[in-house]
């Protein structure tokens, strides 16, 4: 963590309307969880660009690659999240196995995976490509669908609209 000596502030208003200055760390810090607040269990998911904006947040700011999952029931409403892996500045190992366990635990009969790439690039690389076939395939056979797959870097990319998934 910076010094927060040297850390940029901000002004924000509270909800009786006094200014505050926080530290970046900490509005980041209170975005992520008003985003986590906001998909708690129950919440409807009606567009990837819904989600996007989701794992933009929670994501969009790690140093190093990180995989992560939204569970949703039949309807679509979110059961529950999980961060499921974490790798280095340009890669992460995905375990198809350890996805179907978590799918399995949650009940859940959706999925919308989702990684970011710290470089900042939101093309699919060809092992993304590849992952995702296999996590499809694999969590078809617990009748688990996966409806995306959303890569976040500098903005984000919705692999079902490029029709990779």
């Amino acid at each position: 963590m910076k010094d927060t000596a040297t850390q940029t502030t901000y002004l924000v208003r509270d909800s009786e309307g006094v200014y505050h200055n926080i530290f970046q760390e900490e509005l980041v810090t209170a975005a992520q969880d008003c985003i986590k607040e906001r998909f708690q269990k129950g919440e409807t998911l009606t567009s990837p660009e819904a989600s996007a904006k989701y794992f933009q947040v929670l994501i969009g700011d790690k140093e190093h690659e990180v995989f992560t999952v939204l569970w949703l029931d039949t309807k679509h409403q979110v059961i529950g999240h999980s961060e499921l892996f974490r790798g280095t500045i340009d890669g992460a190992s995905i375990y198809p196995r350890e996805v179907v366990k978590d799918g399995l635990a949650h009940n859940a009969a959706a999925v919308i995976l989702a990684h970011n790439h710290p470089s900042g690039s939101t093309e699919p690389s060809t092992a993304d490509i590849k992952i995702t076939k296999r996590l499809k395939e694999a969590l078809a056979l617990i009748d688990i669908r996966v409806l995306d797959h959303i890569i976040v870097g500098d903005t984000t990319a919705s692999m079902a609209e490029q029709g990779l998934v």
